[in-house]
């Protein structure tokens, strides 16, 4: 089915009743119950930080008409509380309009604060100022972690606790902590989270999530709260393994992945939609509550992927799309027809789906050059100095890129080694690129050949902080020990922080220009709409539109295109401006409507 043919499916019906106060939500038994009644949750997952706010009732509204009454949400402490005690809540970080608007468009909700959330997100959410402290462990009962991180969740429950269904609000339960038995199982820590969730006033419903291995079950659950489970693929062998942990007790699976991220260098991820449609039938015929992760995933903007790490560093792209239902740009999916006649099928009686809201615009861009250029080294502000490099946490720096330079006052041809590059290098003498190292590769060597007239710079990239598993704990960015030329250590550094937070104090020209560099056009739009700028033909780097950072591109792929948010668009003149770590290539963009999904290395 395509998305013509899927949009056709859809019939118009009548909008099913809003939430309004004077609920009850809790646990009768082996059922959820909302107002005495058996509740089957069927919830779809997506986080406010992922959408422009402009946007979010719009897909909000687009989870209804596939017959979903729940919304379930990360939070990220990262974008919350970027430096410690400096919170913000306001624009695309308003938690309690997001939640406000799930209401007013009839849904429930579910809340996951974390303090961590994984979720494919830069460092699982956590802020990256908790590792400028050396030896402190994060989910952990480690003293200088449960301080900030209670600091943090007082400061974010004060936005929930009066939206809870007890208040009158749509807020229906509320997770402890995320699948920590995939981590640890330190019940003392589980415990201080949750202390943290009652004495910030949350008093509905709380449950736990993992895996339905017996290892996850027995380390990430508190024996009196529910639990539930996090899966792809056919339920019944996941609710078989819970049956031997747990009975009489409400099902629910508070994960079912309906498709999967990427990472950059590998193939772009869709899901079994055969097996995932199935599953949810089979959950619906039996009164099991889920949640589809993702629903909508939308778009890691700026920096803000994550990575993980099996036998390698592996980092994320920017795209979420995730081969959700309803894809990155808001549009829906074939698969989104399917979902919704499998969930009209088992609607209670009186319940009735309502219409899908109209498309938002679209637009195509014609292609366009790139005419002015500005070196990256035109940002480098006052160094830091010290005898061996330090790290991006050392420097008080969450993300973007740190220039180490070094005088090298000899004619060399050796081997550089640098112990550790986090995660992205590019070596340079001057404006010459003597070549990349990669940490998806594990590289950490060059042959390089200097004249000795100008310093050793490496421009060292933070391609996201691992979300998930043990290495979480220590992924310092940057140069992360020492630096090497023919066996013999370099010391004397300077570091130049460039977080790329702002880009306005360029001074562009019509020049060309050698090594990283910014490029800029001005393009004139008679129209505003979605659509995807087409990177093929780019290196590496990042793009803005009208001072938004879109997010990362690479030419390895699988992702080849950025989504652009009409929304960030202007009728007349928008500025596009495109960090390239290489030289050459095609200085030219076009707007196409669809993403490119492309693995060339």
């Amino acid at each position: 089915m395509n998305r013509r043919q899927a949009l056709a499916a859809l019939a118009a019906v009548p909008l099913a009743a809003q939430p309004s106060a004077k609920h009850t939500f809790g646990i009768r038994g082996d059922r959820f119950v909302l107002d005495g009644a058996p509740f089957v949750v069927r919830s779809g997952e997506m986080h406010y930080a992922r959408i422009p706010r402009e946007y979010w009732r719009d897909r909000m509204k687009k989870m209804r008409a596939m017959g979903l009454n729940t919304l379930c949400m990360y939070s990220f402490w990262n974008m919350h509380e970027p430096r410690p005690g400096r919170f913000d809540f306001t624009g695309n970080l308003d938690i309690a309009a997001f939640i406000r608007t799930a209401h007013e468009e009839g849904l429930w909700v579910i809340v996951r604060p974390g303090p961590y959330s994984c979720a494919e997100w830069e460092f699982g959410g956590f802020p990256s100022w908790l590792l400028e402290t050396p030896g402190m462990k994060v989910r952990s009962t480690d003293p200088r972690f449960l301080a900030p991180a209670g600091s943090y969740m007082k400061r974010l429950l004060a936005e929930v606790v009066p939206l809870q269904i007890t208040r009158g609000g749509p807020v229906i339960m509320l997770q402890v902590e995320n699948e920590y038995g995939s981590f640890d199982k330190d019940k003392a820590y589980l415990g201080a989270i949750r202390r943290m969730i009652e004495a910030a006033g949350v008093d509905i419903t709380l449950y736990t999530a993992d895996g339905s291995e017996a290892s996850e079950l027995a380390g990430g659950t508190l024996p009196d709260l529910p639990s539930v489970i996090n899966f792809g693929g056919a339920p019944q062998r996941e609710f078989a393994n819970f049956a031997k942990f747990r009975q009489g007790v409400p099902l629910m699976c508070g994960e079912y992945w309906v498709g999967w991220f990427d990472h950059w260098g590998e193939k772009h991820h869709t899901g079994d939609n055969a097996v995932h449609l199935a599953g949810i039938e089979w959950m619906l015929e039996r009164n099991i509550g889920f949640n589809l992760y993702m629903v909508h995933g939308g778009t890691s903007f700026g920096f803000m992927n994550g990575a993980n790490f099996s036998k390698v560093y592996e980092p994320d792209t920017s795209s979420y799309d995730y081969d959700s239902p309803i894809d990155e740009a808001g549009r829906i999916a074939p698969k989104f027809a399917l979902y919704r006649e499998a969930i009209r099928k088992h609607l209670p009686p009186g319940e009735t789906l309502p219409a899908l809201p109209a498309p938002l615009p679209a637009i195509e861009i014609p292609r366009f050059l790139l005419l002015e250029s500005a070196p990256l080294r035109s940002l480098l502000g006052k160094p830091v100095k010290a005898a061996r490099p330090l790290t991006f946490e050392d420097l008080h720096q969450d993300y973007g890129f740190v220039l180490y330079r070094a005088a090298v006052k000899k004619v060399a041809k050796a081997k550089l080694e640098i112990q550790e590059v986090r995660d992205f290098a590019v070596v340079m003498e001057g404006a010459r690129t003597l070549g990349t190292l990669d940490r998806r590769k594990t590289q950490s060597t060059l042959e390089v050949t200097l004249d000795g007239a100008l310093p050793l710079d490496i421009l060292v990239e933070n391609m996201g902080r691992i979300n998930f598993g043990p290495r979480l704990v220590e992924d310092r960015k940057g140069i992360t020990e020492r630096v090497s030329l023919g066996g013999e250590e370099i010391k004397r550094w300077e570091m130049y922080s460039l977080p790329l937070k702002e880009i306005g104090g360029l001074k562009f020209s019509p020049r060309a220009t050698a090594g990283p560099a910014f490029y800029r056009a001005s393009v004139d739009l008679r129209e505003t709409g979605d659509v995807y700028l087409d990177m093929r033909g780019w290196g590496k780097g990042n793009v803005w539109v009208n001072g938004r950072n879109l997010g990362r591109y690479w030419k390895v792929g699988p992702q080849q295109t950025l989504f652009v948010p009409g929304v960030w668009l202007r009728k007349g003149k928008n500025e596009v401006v495109v960090l390239d770590l290489f030289e050459g290539g095609n200085r030219s963009i076009a707007g196409v409507s669809d993403p490119v999904w492309e693995t060339v290395g």
